[in-house]
């Protein structure tokens, strides 16, 4: 494709002055900002990343993204702030909190108008671009250009969103005989070799669908891992005896062994009924797993075909680049498939950055960070100062390795609210995650105030002693203490967050009784 085409899908509107001032990387005034490039894949868990080690680490599925971390920074206390797709999306786009944006669960959409990352790196002189799983449902027109899966998208042979002379939705591109992947790096770098004005920085984020469920690879993987015996986590088969990760709430949550017969997913496996457990569950936890990470090497060895073209064209070490998922996900832990849970493996995001003009080479971050402060993150090193409507704050000054400041934040807060949706059976909670403790409120109530009700309950974890969380530490008197200072914390942060239940009375009763 021509240049002079991608500036006419663009729809750009003239020419924009590039604004010149000190980025938070100390770039001087008269050196070009660097190119940022934002790559973020769905459902795309620490678990399933080397460079976070654990039990996976040593498949190596991962080794050009670990590359990145190994050159660069990689962040270990990264959380969103509602483990679902669109809310998770929101919240990075614009800054903000849920309520603040106004996106709680699936539904709704962010408008031009309130895409507010790209309206300010276009202030700042880039040319932007979104390639891949936009999910926003509204034409993501505030960037000067797209081309995004409508919704989730097909794995195989998808389609296309481009801005063009029809209404949103209505110009569109087939990818036939392609892998979603393979695809969306194709479009990605046909804008680098064509559509993109190398007299202007570019921020270019590209979205991969996978992994996200149902997994589909490129027929390619099909043998990868295929004699391999996927390791463990240590509680697929032992549960807690108490809280919603337990055996005896498995009504509760969706997962691999028969304890999970609402969601069927070992029967959508195509694992055999008759096999008793704990072969049944560990059948299960074999194909699931070879699924997703064929998904996931397939996004790692297109992760490179970006980084080779980089290089190949001298902007590699000219580029920030960014690596994350849009939430965490489990891959049978505590005998959990999914995300949505408050658990570690629910709501801790990956977080890479690379960019060797400035960051060491195999350093890690501790901050608690989430997923409201990349985009004032991003505006920080292309020199733009935080918008007073974004709720989220810049840890830019970690790429140097600043030290955390003291008035950092001491808890992140996270909030689910589709109340048992989808047969996944998640009851609604919220909750905040200290650097030791964690504090969950489960009040079991849809925002809507319609079907039932699960039984309120708290659950409170001690990660330093128990970092897979198997013990509910609330009744323990020895935390009462702590317990009680995490619930004022808990309260103060939900009123400056305004994630408050003014708005939803039915909730707020069963606040008040449970408190």
């Amino acid at each position: 494709m021509s240049r002079r085409r991608f500036i006419q899908n663009s729809g750009r509107a003239g020419a924009l002055l590039a604004l010149v001032g000190r980025s938070a990387l100390g770039a001087a005034a008269t050196t070009r900002k660097p190119n940022i490039l934002f790559i973020m894949s769905d459902d795309h868990t620490t678990q399933a990343i080397g460079a976070y080690g654990g039990r996976l680490a040593k498949l190596n599925a991962t080794p050009n993204i670990d590359a990145l971390a190994s050159g660069g920074m990689r962040f270990d206390r990264v959380f969103c702030n509602n483990s679902i797709c669109v809310p998770s999306r929101a919240s990075i786009i614009t800054g903000q909190y849920s309520q603040r944006n106004g996106i709680i669960v699936l539904g709704g959409q962010i408008p031009p108008e309130r895409q507010y990352l790209p309206i300010e790196m276009k202030k700042a002189g880039y040319q932007t671009a979104m390639v891949g799983k936009w999910h926003l449902s509204a034409e993501p027109a505030a960037f000067d250009y797209y081309c995004v899966l409508p919704g989730q998208g097909k794995y195989f042979n998808p389609d296309f969103y481009v801005r063009g002379d029809k209404p949103w939705r209505r110009n569109k591109v087939s990818k036939t005989g392609k892998h979603s992947s393979d695809a969306i790096a194709d479009i990605s770098l046909d804008w680098l070799k064509n559509g993109w004005d190398r007299k202007k920085p570019f921020f270019m984020m590209h979205h991969f669908k996978a992994p996200h469920d149902m997994f589909q690879n490129a027929k390619r993987y099909e043998s990868y891992l295929a004699d391999v015996k996927i390791p463990e986590p240590d509680n697929l088969h032992n549960q807690p005896a108490e809280g919603f990760g337990s055996k005896a709430t498995r009504k509760y949550g969706a997962g691999l062994t028969k304890n999970h017969p609402s969601w069927g997913m070992a029967r959508k496996l195509g694992v055999d009924k008759k096999l008793p457990e704990p072969e049944h569950g560990s059948e299960a936890y074999q194909r699931y797993l070879k699924r997703y990470l064929r998904c996931v090497k397939g996004v790692d060895d297109n992760v490179k075909r970006l980084i080779d073209h980089l290089k190949k064209i001298g902007e590699f070490d000219n580029t920030i680049i960014m690596y994350t998922g849009d939430q965490g996900f489990f891959l049978g832990e505590h005998d959990l498939i999914d995300k949505r849970w408050m658990y570690e493996e629910g709501m801790r995001m990956p977080f890479i950055v690379h960019y060797p003009k400035t960051v060491k080479p195999a350093a890690t971050n501790n901050w608690l960070i989430n997923n409201t402060d990349f985009a004032p993150t991003i505006l920080d090193l292309a020199g733009v100062a935080r918008p007073d409507y974004m709720q989220g704050r810049s840890f830019a000054a970690a790429l140097k390795g600043a030290a955390k400041p003291k008035d950092w934040r001491k808890v992140t807060y996270y909030r689910y609210w589709m109340h048992m949706a989808h047969n996944l059976q998640v009851p609604a909670h919220f909750g905040i995650r200290g650097d030791r403790y964690k504090l969950i409120f489960f009040y079991g109530a849809s925002a809507r105030g319609r079907g039932r009700t699960t039984p309120a309950a708290w659950e409170f974890y001690d990660l330093e002693k128990d970092p897979s969380e198997m013990k509910n530490q609330y009744a323990n008197p020895a935390y009462a203490r702590i317990i009680a200072d995490m619930k004022v914390q808990l309260k103060k942060t939900r009123e400056e967050l305004g994630e408050t239940d003014e708005k939803y009375p039915h909730i707020q009763k069963i606040i008040d009784a449970n408190w």
